[in-house]
């Protein structure tokens, strides 16, 4: 499986250890960095990157996820679902990496660095990466109308939108 990383220099530490232990796992894994040390650089286009490269590899029919780093996890979590087609879960336990899979069909997960040792991190990892989507009906349904606004802006034959006048 293809595993696209992304993070800032709070997970810097952690991306380089995850790289080598999913390398070792022999999964092909692409970096979105950063490459160095900087305790001032942006998250955002670095968990993007990872979050595109991921979407990109499933719509051409690579099996792919990701993981986005930072100290919390919620930027990152953040930033990387603003890309269309983009699912990601912030992780905090074995069971709510689980649940992202099995529930959500999750393509990427957000951990906060400052907040797991590398320990837990990677056992949150193998969890999500192992645990196979359920293709439960209700779950499926739940996915597709997000999809669809996502796309649109609407879930049909149900209302959504704000009924408060500004």
């Amino acid at each position: 499986m293809r595993i696209h990383l992304g993070t800032d220099h709070a997970g810097l530490d952690f991306s380089r250890h995850l790289f080598e232990h999913l390398t070792a796992a022999g999964h092909d894994v692409v970096d979105h960095g950063p490459t160095s040390y900087d305790p001032i650089d942006d998250y955002p286009s670095f968990c993007i990157n990872a979050a595109l490269a991921v979407v990109r590899d499933q719509q051409a029919g690579v099996e792919a996820l990701g993981i986005v780093f930072g100290g919390s996890g919620n930027g990152e979590q953040i930033a990387a679902n603003k890309v269309r087609g983009a699912r990601a879960a912030l992780v905090w336990s074995e069971a709510t990496a689980q649940l992202a899979r099995q529930h959500n069909d999750a393509n990427l997960i957000a951990i906060g660095a400052r907040q797991h040792t590398v320990d837990e991190a990677v056992a949150f990892i193998d969890t999500f990466i192992n645990e196979p989507f359920s293709l439960e009906e209700r779950h499926v349904r739940r996915i597709a109308q997000l999809a669809e606004y996502e796309a649109t802006g609407a879930i049909a034959g149900i209302h959504v939108g704000a009924d408060v006048d500004a």
